[in-house]
């Protein structure tokens, strides 16, 4: 059995050319491991599949920024070591103690009851409210992480920011898992969307795999920041958006916040998912004058609290890849063997869209079947 284990936070550094290494003094910050394994597949400590679990064959494992903070023990959750990293994955069943699965299923699944932790392994035990099927027209590969972008995405702009059609949201870091899978949502929902990116290189991307309704870049500096501002407040006015942005799903914070502050409508709400630029103050009196709620949004909690809405929520989303009305992508595929480098990736702000690790590759006849059926 092979897993990815970290051994130690922030064990890496920079070689003379630039690059990222494993430090010498460490076989590795996130060795894999190989084990021989005869006969049957051990569960968990060689005890029999618990009631109500399932056993999956791991095909592929999403990495996301979430990830490399933990691995530097920058987040807020913080494992004991050595731990698995991972929330997601995506497979084939192959040991099931309940009747809502069969052996040969294909699933993804997220390891929430573990604290987001143990995915990245061959094997992976997830109690079966955890799995869902994967609709037979989408790649294994596609499905990898979906908790990680969809599901917060998802719970942003339906549990928190009650959209409809029509509504007008802002998202920040589009380039990003959470960032494709906001704009994807929110347009399967009937909104507008103008989405946001620091960079040139990544409005380019935006632009031509979103079906966002606007891409503005709005750069790294407080100068390049006033700029969008002046451009989002005249197209949210030539929209038909009088008052502003009904909702922001911001994942970067920052210096960029305030910004994003000023284009919103009275009484509309910020999502905060993440702070990739870092975490700034927040002025309490800029906030009254525009009248603009800030929340909080971590989908993890509201789940565990409403397992049975949550559950309806992600079979939406995947209602949406059913019909076609979100197409999933993958952006990097990396094979196990350089699964360091979809950390290295994260932990130097290069992070786009889906990007998982193999373990197994999903065959292309199965595929091909799966689409006839």
């Amino acid at each position: 059995m092979k897993a990815i284990r970290c051994n130690r936070f922030a064990a890496l550094e920079r070689d003379e050319s630039g690059k990222f290494r494993l430090l010498k003094q460490w076989k590795s910050l996130r060795s894999v491991l190989s084990l021989d394994s005869s006969g049957p597949i051990p569960t968990q400590d060689g005890q029999v599949l618990p009631e109500d679990h399932v056993l999956i064959q791991t095909h592929y494992a999403g990495i996301q920024y979430p990830d490399a903070l933990q691995a530097q023990g920058l987040y807020q959750v913080k494992p004991p070591l050595p731990y698995i990293p991972g929330l997601d994955l995506s497979g084939v069943v192959i040991q099931s103690s309940t009747s809502k699965f069969r052996n040969g299923d294909r699933v993804m699944a997220t390891t929430i009851q573990n604290g987001g932790t143990g995915a990245c392994s061959e094997y992976c035990m997830v109690p079966s409210h955890q799995v869902w099927t994967i609709p037979p027209n989408v790649h294994l590969s596609q499905c990898a992480n979906i908790g990680r972008n969809y599901f917060a995405a998802y719970h942003s702009l339906k549990n928190i920011g009650n959209i409809g059609k029509d509504s007008l949201i802002f998202v920040d870091g589009a380039s990003g898992g959470v960032g494709m899978a906001t704009i994807e949502l929110a347009k399967a929902m009937g909104a507008k969307v103008i989405a946001g990116v620091s960079s040139e290189s990544k409005l380019q991307v935006v632009q031509t795999t979103s079906s966002a309704d606007h891409v503005l870049c709005y750069g790294t500096t407080k100068e390049s920041h006033q700029l969008f501002k002046k451009r989002v407040k005249k197209i949210v006015k030539e929209m038909g958006y009088a008052e502003g942005v009904d909702l922001a799903v911001d994942v970067v914070q920052g210096e960029l916040f305030e910004s994003i502050v000023s284009i919103m409508r009275p009484l509309g709400t910020i999502c905060l998912v993440g702070f990739t630029a870092g975490q700034k103050p927040i002025r309490p009196g800029l906030l009254l004058i525009k009248e603009v709620n800030v929340v909080g949004s971590i989908w993890g909690r509201w789940a565990n609290a409403n397992p049975q809405l949550h559950r309806q929520n992600v079979d939406e989303i995947l209602q949406y890849f059913a019909n076609g009305l979100i197409l999933p992508r993958t952006s990097r595929v990396f094979p196990l063997e350089r699964f360091y480098e979809a950390f290295e990736l994260f932990e130097t702000n290069q992070g786009q869209g889906n990007t998982v690790i193999e373990f197994k590759e999903e065959e292309k006849d199965s595929m091909d079947l799966l689409s006839k059926l």
